[in-house]
């Protein structure tokens, strides 16, 4: 063989294999993601027609395939509509699908790897593969009610709700206003889809953001429980510790003071750190965040999970204690210390602070999936409670209880109060400034024998005005909330 002919025939050869190797790092290793991309119309046009699994609450489905008389063959459905969007998500062919029908996609579709004895029978029977199902931990009656209450608020107010169980961190309910109807999206007339969706995600009020989990906003005084840890166990306290009290909190050399709310005097220049906490006394709580400390506050907010993307499966955003690197002046501090400033917090988040409370200061990590099922029912994958870290010694714990069970009897959040259960609540009043209105906030759990729940409540008024407050306006929705889980 000459010379120039062994060149070619190298240089076929390494050509060759060249291809070889595209095509096994192509079907091996890139499959997946190339099958996933939402731009990929043959995939998509096949999982359209396959019937997608179900994702259901108490045993009824929230979101399922049904027969459809076009070419997909199945039309995908949510038979409560914008009740469980801000967890179901949506499935849309022009959108692609996001949260639970996103992140357990490939289980719903069928094409998990989990199902692969599933499709090799399918295949054998000449059946297209169906989908598995997911099973969430959402209580249908919270959920429920947790709309209403918000819904019972008016049109233009929004807000959201996240309630868990503190022992073992399931959301029992996760409900924002306003929300969307996802069988819009999910409709095969794609024209109306695409107005829909340029709709939605045009809408000043963001029907499409979860405000529990997405929506990081000053939680005002509900904070005041994370201050309140921070100085019981720093600070050697206890609920009936002398604290400051007073009118206003100085800070020498600064032009700057802070009040309370309604310039009250709390009750005295010296009350109880139980006092404090019954009527929300901004000077007190400014006042502890001092001696605490920045560094100590915000390792006591991380403790409860400010910082870290809490929830899987669903869109979530890190609440905050202050931007990362920033020193603050004793002012900044001080409101801090009362959940303002830079201070920012998912409903989630605070949920997680009294459930903390609640189960002795161990916080759980919170989700929603609680089992995963293959076609036939049998089970692939059943989450276990997983501790996410203790957040205060059970001691502390129980005296941080005692304090918001008085606040519920006798201090700013009454509105919560269940006729022979042991609720403690703290409310919020936060602040935004720039003309927005004010947040009313409300955090709480509730015990009844061996049931127990922790509710958050985040309610943002239509209108920017004063008259609004945590035990107003969000008190009684927890209430309501807490009464349906703990219902027998």
């Amino acid at each position: 063989m000459n010379t120039p002919i062994r060149r070619l025939a190298v240089a076929c050869l390494v050509l060759f294999m060249a291809l070889l190797v595209n095509i096994t790092y192509l079907q091996a290793y890139e499959a997946s993601d190339l099958n996933e991309r939402q731009n990929n119309r043959r995939v998509i046009d096949e999982q359209f027609s396959r019937e997608r699994g179900a994702i259901v609450v108490a045993g009824e489905p929230v979101a399922e395939s049904v027969p459809s008389d076009d070419q997909y063959e199945f039309q995908r459905t949510y038979p409560e509509g914008p009740l469980y969007a801000p967890v179901t998500g949506f499935f849309s062919y022009n959108f692609g699908s996001t949260n639970i029908e996103d992140s357990f996609g490939s289980l719903l579709s069928g094409s998990d790897d989990r199902l692969f004895v599933n499709r090799v029978v399918d295949l054998l029977a000449n059946r297209q593969p169906k989908g598995g199902s997911v099973e969430l931990t959402i209580d249908p009656v919270a959920q429920q009610v947790a709309a209403a209450g918000l819904a019972a608020l008016g049109d233009g107010t929004k807000g959201a709700v996240a309630a868990l169980d503190p022992s073992t961190g399931e959301v029992l309910a996760l409900v924002t206003q306003p929300s969307y109807d996802p069988n819009a999206l999910a409709s095969h007339d794609f024209s109306a889809t695409t107005d829909v969706y340029e709709a939605l995600t045009s809408d000043p009020n963001q029907p499409m953001l979860n405000r529990a989990t997405q929506q990081i906003q000053p939680p005002g005084s509900t904070f005041k429980l994370v201050t309140a840890a921070a100085a019981l166990s720093q600070l050697d306290l206890n609920p009936g510790s002398e604290v400051r009290g007073g009118t206003t909190l100085d800070f020498p050399g600064i032009d700057y003071t802070l009040p309370n709310q309604g310039n009250g005097n709390c009750g005295g220049d010296v009350i109880t750190l139980e006092e404090a906490l019954n009527i929300s006394c901004n000077v007190t709580f400014g006042d502890l965040a001092g001696k605490v400390g920045q560094e100590a506050l915000l390792e006591q907010a991380r403790k409860f999970g400010f910082g870290d993307d809490l929830i899987d499966s669903i869109a979530s955003n890190a609440s905050r204690f202050t931007t990362e690197g920033t020193d603050l002046e004793a002012p900044q501090l001080a409101q801090s210390g009362i959940g303002q400033f830079e201070v920012a917090a998912t409903p989630l988040q605070m949920a997680m602070v009294a459930a903390g409370i609640a189960n002795d200061g161990v916080v759980m990590t919170p989700y929603v999936v609680d089992q995963v099922l293959a076609p036939n029912l049998s089970v692939l994958e059943e989450n276990e409670p997983e501790e996410y870290g203790r957040a205060l010694d059970s001691g502390d714990a129980a005296a941080l209880r005692q304090m918001m069970v008085s606040t519920v009897q006798s201090g700013t959040g009454t509105s919560a109060r269940i006729p022979d259960v042991e609720v403690g609540g703290k409310t919020g009043t936060a602040e935004r400034g720039s003309g927005l209105p004010n947040l009313a906030w409300f955090v709480s759990y509730a015990t009844a024998g061996d049931r127990q729940v922790a509710v958050a409540v985040m309610v943002e008024s239509a209108q920017a005005n004063d008259d609004i407050s945590g035990g107003r306006l969000a008190g009684p929705i927890a209430r309501a909330v807490m009464e349906a889980v703990l219902a027998p």
